[in-house]
């Protein structure tokens, strides 16, 4: 007889129970039974978004210019905590020679291995370092040569001894136009370089040009 009442109060309970259960519960037989419509949108950059329509209409002015969307973006701040995304380390790792401070290498340096700067080949005719890529004149303009004589030859040291220029750094000397006019009548200009218009101006009032060579100074052609 007790066992009999144990039984069925269990019976009770678990019917009890069971009526609690989400899967009783009509709203979840009504989702189930259908389909969701839970939609997520997939991150998208501004720029996919932004409008550019009028892009190539509106007059870009200091009042209205702007970078362009996503283009900017926040800078990043290192070593101020996880939360920032590059605390502690600051993205160097724990260890290793390229985690401590200062400088780990040198510019070409690969580890021990020969580098590439030294596994190519040197440009044969072209001696290395600075200094060999352009030629370094030194400037005389045409009005520093408007006290000289008509008829007289002029070059560097002919105005270097009449006081019309001072010395020079370079050994070569090139005719450039200046700011003054250029007033000197039938002169004949020695130099190894002359610029078109300077060339002009002096064959203009009558006098000539004579290039002269970069190495012996030699005149080349008169």
């Amino acid at each position: 007889m007790v066992r009999l009442l144990v039984l069925s109060a269990l019976v009770t309970a678990a019917a009890a129970f069971s009526s609690f259960t989400p899967r009783n519960l009509p709203t979840h037989r009504t989702c189930t039974s259908s389909q969701t419509t839970l939609s997520m949108k997939l991150f998208d950059w501004k720029r996919r978004t932004a409008d550019e329509s009028a892009l190539h209409t509106v007059e870009f002015t200091l009042d209205n210019i702007r970078p362009a969307p996503g283009s900017r973006q926040r800078k990043s701040r290192k070593g101020r905590g996880i939360a920032a995304g590059q605390g502690a380390t600051c993205g160097f790792g724990m260890r290793g020679q390229k985690s401590r401070a200062g400088r780990p290498t040198r510019p070409g340096f690969e580890g021990g291995q020969q580098p590439l700067y030294r596994r190519l080949p040197k440009f044969a005719g072209q001696p290395p370092g600075p200094g060999h890529q352009k030629e370094i004149f030194n400037l005389i303009k045409l009005d520093e040569l408007n006290s000289c004589a008509e008829g007289s030859v002029v070059n560097f040291d002919s105005l270097f001894e009449a006081g019309a220029i001072s010395k020079a750094k370079y050994n070569i000397h090139k005719i450039v136009v200046g700011r003054e006019d250029f007033t000197a009548k039938g002169v004949t200009v020695q130099a190894h370089a002359f610029t078109q218009a300077a060339r002009d101006a002096i064959e203009g009032a009558g006098g000539k040009c004579q290039l002269l060579s970069k190495t012996t100074g030699a005149v080349l052609e008169a």
